[in-house]
């Protein structure tokens, strides 16, 4: 139903735009990109400027024996085919036992991040803690951007912005033509937009997830680093992580600002390195590229939130509260198989799963994930695959 809901409204919308009526339709530019552009692709960098992450130090991973000789377990073949997917790839002990492309694909193509890079950005806060940027988690938001204060006298927190409780008005469906998602997408402003973010509940008490509050965070680094989103992730992160290639992260306009809540443009390989980061606990070469405290944090979930899953295939009834066990700080969990693991996730099924009982990383990218979750864990079902043929793979080893 949901899907012919859309339909309909890019006909009337397109209808709209032929009788010019669609000229007077408010914001109407980013419409007119989502119109011509439609839902996100893995490739549309493209179609956005960009801003380099600069690789000033790349090195190669090093390769476990007969990496190239190896191919998907036949079992999960038609899944992968399935959900077009693009790259496969998988670390253990700091070596590529695995890798494996599609459609194309090469261990050289860019792929969008979407959410995962939600993960970098909490990286990053970690980083700019560390540099006395920022004192620490619980400092205000108000004391970088005044427009956020507090709510019924309960002060709004950076804490709040990474555990996605900031308690604000802001609309994620990515299928809508008429949510802020969309128009921070394919818009142009996006200052202007997250300053009509408004917090209607107060903050730290419920999970709910929002890619308007990456965004807030993004201003707030920016603001207290003096630097762009780009240059302080290649100093702190891309560069001492010895990325192989540039990363591109797009913005909404020329020299403008980062998309933060998603668009960071890299490789399958080099992804896989942002996974390894958090395995290592912040440590890269030796060197606490991350402070470990802060990983471990950004890695637990926030059990003092409730949290509202989603309701199973023909329940009709809303479900009481629980708590939070599924999110960290930009950071999402999974208890799988009685493994613990932090992972990133992207909308299209985009993952980087970490996996340190098993000394592993375990990336996936492509262009379709399954509509249907996994409420208890608030997971897709596609999920399943790339976990169970990752950890397939490791066995194999």
């Amino acid at each position: 139903m949901k899907s012919v809901k859309k339909i309909l409204g890019y006909l009337l919308l397109t209808l709209l735009v032929g009788t010019g009526i669609f000229l007077f339709i408010p914001s109407n530019y980013y419409i007119h990109r989502a119109l011509i552009h439609l839902m996100p692709k893995i490739d549309q960098y493209t179609i956005f400027e960009n801003r380099i992450v600069k690789a000033d130090d790349p090195q190669p991973w090093e390769f476990a024996r007969d990496v190239e000789k190896k191919q998907i377990p036949v079992e999960f073949v038609a899944d992968f085919n399935k959900y077009e997917t693009v790259a496969f790839v998988v670390i253990q002990h700091n070596k590529i036992i695995f890798e494996q492309y599609w459609n194309n694909y090469n261990p050289l193509s860019l792929s969008n991040s979407f959410s995962m890079s939600k993960s970098i950005i909490s990286l990053l806060v970690g980083c700019a803690i560390t540099d006395g940027f920022i004192k620490n988690v619980d400092q205000p938001v108000s004391d970088f951007l005044p427009e956020w204060t507090s709510f019924e006298n309960k002060t709004l927190t950076i804490k709040d912005l990474l555990t996605m409780s900031a308690g604000v008005e802001w609309d994620e469906a990515h299928s809508s033509l008429f949510s802020k998602t969309t128009e921070a997408y394919y818009g142009k402003d996006l200052w202007k937009l997250t300053l009509t973010e408004k917090i209607i509940e107060k903050p730290g008490l419920r999970f709910n997830y929002q890619s308007g509050v990456t965004q807030i965070l993004a201003f707030i680094l920016h603001k207290a680093t003096g630097k762009t989103i780009a240059d302080y992730a290649s100093e702190k992160i891309w560069t001492p992580i010895h990325a192989e290639e540039d990363a591109l992260w797009s913005l909404d306009h020329k020299d403008g600002m980062e998309k933060a809540y998603c668009c960071f443009n890299t490789n399958a390989r080099d992804f896989a390195r942002l996974g390894q980061l958090v395995l290592n606990k912040g440590v890269w070469d030796g060197i606490q590229v991350v402070d470990s405290n802060y990983i471990r944090e950004a890695t637990t979930p926030a059990t003092w939130l409730q949290f509202n899953r989603r309701l199973r295939p023909n329940e009709t009834t809303i479900p009481a509260p629980k708590s939070c066990t599924i999110y960290g700080y930009q950071f999402w969990m999974v208890d799988y198989k009685g493994l613990k693991i932090p992972y990133m996730r992207g909308i299209l099924g985009q993952y980087i799963f970490v996996v340190p009982q098993l000394d592993a990383i375990i990336v996936r990218l492509g262009k379709k994930r399954d509509k249907e979750y996994v409420v208890e864990q608030n997971y897709t079902k596609d999920m399943d695959i790339w976990l169970n043929a990752g950890l397939e793979v490791i066995n194999l080893q």
